[in-house]
């Protein structure tokens, strides 16, 4: 029995089975709509796939670690790439297999197509998955197709696919695929046409690019743009900035080339081909009874078209997650310009940001001066976590970019093999560990120094050490926590007393895979000519992304000290006048009481009531698998900055997340516990430098996990077991 259905074989009552674009390419062909020879592969093949392979249940299993509502964008896309990982590393059963690639060469031939997906409830009128699932273009051959029907299949389980269907309260667990293989017309332009301006229903817009109109909708191309008033017929041409390129197939793939200057003179579209696409488009409105979102594209002066959606409804802002995760999703291009304006603008203001408050001499000022300078460096440091969340945690991202590529090109048994690639790169929180350890080491060496460190003896120290001290109060800081109020500002005792723990332990240098190397040769193996040097270029971007993923808190750090520098400045004052002020006071109610002498501070509500005797107890814990690798040993449980003091050689650090500013103790833990998830948050970044088992997205770790608890950190399941 065949697996595939033509365009002809598809009528209306299959549409549960084929999916929205196929049921509209079908309708199109049935009406006469000029449409390039397609097929489909219907949910049941799906269906058959993942109960023949057992991958249901593992997809079941990976999407039930934690409930959904709790999971951070980080986790979202952590169990993307495991679940996309598992169709990479999971070919069809044999049979199956060899049966639909004779389909396919027996359907194609050797004429180059279009993969792409088709799942129920996609472009209908309630909703559109428009760049949530993949299509791939320009694939040649049944052998060929075949995996790219695996990829498709595998980007239902994309991160902003979850979401979405989260949103929409959609059943995730019975979710499904169908496949479009359609003919690739490659057209000499392209492009997409709205029957009806989503921003302004009296109008049909129009955008075309030259060649392939992957530019258009990757935001690589800037298209033309023509508006068409549909009652009296007006059209304006919109010009673009530019014309400097166009998509077109090229062997197996597809390139961005250059246009001839005389080519990007001109408009993609003459004026007569922009009525005849608007014509197109009214027909595909009045055939579907509702506004219509159509791509096309034109060959040989012939219009085909590619494909046809309803325009949904923009959902509304407090409801719509997706624009912020879709703004993650960056293009290698995208990316590239991110990093210039952070390497060469961001991180230089930054810098000079802090380094300009902390010149300022606080104890000089006026209370009325002071309380100005808490004002605006409160200003300074929101302007930063705002530029914080729009550039830079998009270009963390560009790991995530290279992860997709490494995957697809290698098809690891791990998933997170590509992370070998990244570490060892120069962080900034390594160098501070670094420089502890060098002291360490100067402690290990001498005993006497070690007596008088172990004693804190600071006038006894000798001069070179002082020294070596002092440089390393200079450019890292002593071990404060600036987010908590500035009550931990422990100061050189607290630098003294963890280099003497670490001289009483062997040193532990940060893990080198020495696999690196010859991982990151056989990834670059898997190309040739210039798709070997985007490769090349790609692993180097995420590189750099996998450093600022770490430096970015220290810098934000440095501002956000000098902002509770002010605000403990305050508090000394104020405690200077018998004001008895709690760690938890607002940073309002300081400068309210600064300003004003004869001012109350509002002291926070403390709950009342009898403490509870029991004490909830957990046996095993789920998370997220963020660094392999099994440890045992006493937990420390980090609630607060300052209990990091009493943290102890081999204890396993469990808390909420970890802070660049906590990461002096890792060379000291035996592993890594975090209630926030991903294998991209700092804390499983450090964890993977030093070798260390982490579980990462583990729900209530701080509340069912105790100071002193026995437990067992499995890094490989992602589990954590309390004894």
């Amino acid at each position: 029995m065949s697996m595939l259905l033509s365009l002809d074989q598809i009528t209306p009552v299959l549409r549960p089975q084929i999916g929205g674009k196929a049921s509209a390419l079908a309708q199109l062909a049935r009406q006469g709509f000029p449409v390039p020879r397609a097929c489909c592969l219907p949910v049941q093949v799906y269906n058959t796939y993942v109960d023949a392979t057992g991958l249901r249940e593992r997809i079941l299993m990976e999407l039930n670690r934690k409930d959904f509502q709790e999971m951070r964008w980080e986790e979202i896309w952590d169990a993307a790439l495991r679940i996309r990982n598992m169709f990479l590393t999971t070919p069809l059963p044999a049979e199956m297999a060899a049966a639909l690639t004779a389909e396919l060469q027996g359907f194609f031939g050797t004429a180059a197509v279009v993969v792409r997906s088709s799942a129920p409830g996609e472009d209908s009128a309630q909703a559109s998955f428009a760049g949530l699932h993949e299509s791939f273009v320009n694939v040649r051959g049944g052998e060929a197709i075949v995996q790219y029907i695996l990829l498709v299949w595998a980007s239902l389980w994309s991160d902003a696919a979850l979401l979405y269907r989260q949103e929409l309260g959609l059943d995730v667990a019975a979710s499904a695929m169908a496949v479009v293989i359609q003919e690739l017309v490659a057209g000499e332009c392209s492009g997409v046409a709205f029957s009806r301006n989503p921003n302004d229903e009296t109008q049909t817009v129009i955008e075309a690019v030259y060649g392939l109109n992957q530019g258009l909708v990757d935001g690589v191309v800037e298209p033309d743009r023509w508006l068409i008033d549909r009652q009296n017929r007006r059209l304006t041409h919109v010009p673009p900035s530019s014309r400097p390129a166009a998509f077109q197939p090229e062997g197996e793939t597809v390139v961005l080339r250059d246009l001839e200057p005389r080519q990007s003179a001109v408009p993609p579209l003459t004026e007569a081909q922009v009525w005849e696409i608007f014509t197109l488009a009214q027909q595909s409105e009045a055939a579907f009874g509702s506004p219509q979102d159509v791509e096309w594209t034109i060959r040989q002066g012939q219009i085909y078209v590619l494909q046809s959606r309803p325009i949904t409804t923009v959902a509304t802002e407090d409801k719509d997650q997706r624009p912020w995760y879709l703004s993650l999703h960056r293009s290698f291009e995208n990316l590239k310009v991110l990093r210039r304006r952070i390497a060469d603008e961001l991180l230089p203001a930054m810098t000079a940001a802090a380094e300009a408050l902390q010149q300022e001499e606080l104890t000089s000022l006026t209370e009325a001066e002071l309380a100005a300078a808490i004002r605006h460096r409160q200003e300074i440091y929101s302007h930063w976590v705002a530029v914080y969340w729009r550039d830079f945690i998009p270009f963390a991202h560009g790991m995530r970019l290279f992860g997709q590529l490494y995957n697809d090109a290698v098809r690891p048994a791990d998933p997170y093999e590509f992370m070998i690639l990244l570490a060892g790169a120069p962080l900034a929180s390594l160098e501070r560990n670094r420089r502890l350890a060098t002291l360490a080491e100067q402690v290990r060496q001498d005993r006497d120094l070690a007596a008088k460190v172990r004693h804190r003896e600071f006038d006894a120290l000798p001069s070179e050490f002082k020294e070596a001290l002092d440089e390393f109060l200079a450019r890292f800081g002593d071990l404060s926590c600036p987010a908590t109020g500035g009550q931990c500002q422990q100061g050189p005792e607290a630098i003294l007393r963890l280099v003497g723990i670490m001289a009483d332990q062997p040193p532990r240098p940060p893990a080198q895979p020495e696999s690196a190397a010859t991982l990151t040769k056989a990834f670059l193996d898997q190309f040739s000519g210039q798709k070997r040097q985007e490769a090349a270029e790609i692993l180097e971007l995420a590189q750099a992304s996998y450093r600022l993923r770490d430096d970015d808190n220290l810098y934000l750090g440095r501002i956000e000290a000098q902002k509770t520098a002010a605000v403990n400045e305050a508090r000394r004052r104020l405690q200077g006048r018998g004001l008895d002020l709690p760690a938890d006071l607002p940073a309002e109610e300081i400068l309210k009481a600064l300003l004003d002498p004869t001012y109350t501070p509002q002291l926070p509500e403390k709950s009342e009531g009898t403490a509870t005797a029991v004490i909830e107890q957990a046996r095993q814990l789920i998370g997220q698998p963020a660094g392999p690798g099994l440890a045992r040993g006493p937990a420390r449980v980090i609630q607060a900055f300052p209990d990091l003091a009493d943290f102890h050689h081999g204890e396993i650090l469990v808390c909420d997340a970890v802070d660049p500013n906590m990461t002096f103790v890792i060379p000291l833990a035996a592993a890594v516990v975090e209630r926030r998830g991903g294998m991209l948050i700092h804390g499983a970044i450090i964890a993977r430098e030093y070798g260390l088992p982490c579980v990462t997205g583990v729900p209530d770790a701080t509340r069912l996990i105790h100071t002193g608890d026995t437990i067992t950190v499995d890094g490989y399941l992602g589990m954590v077991i309390i004894e």
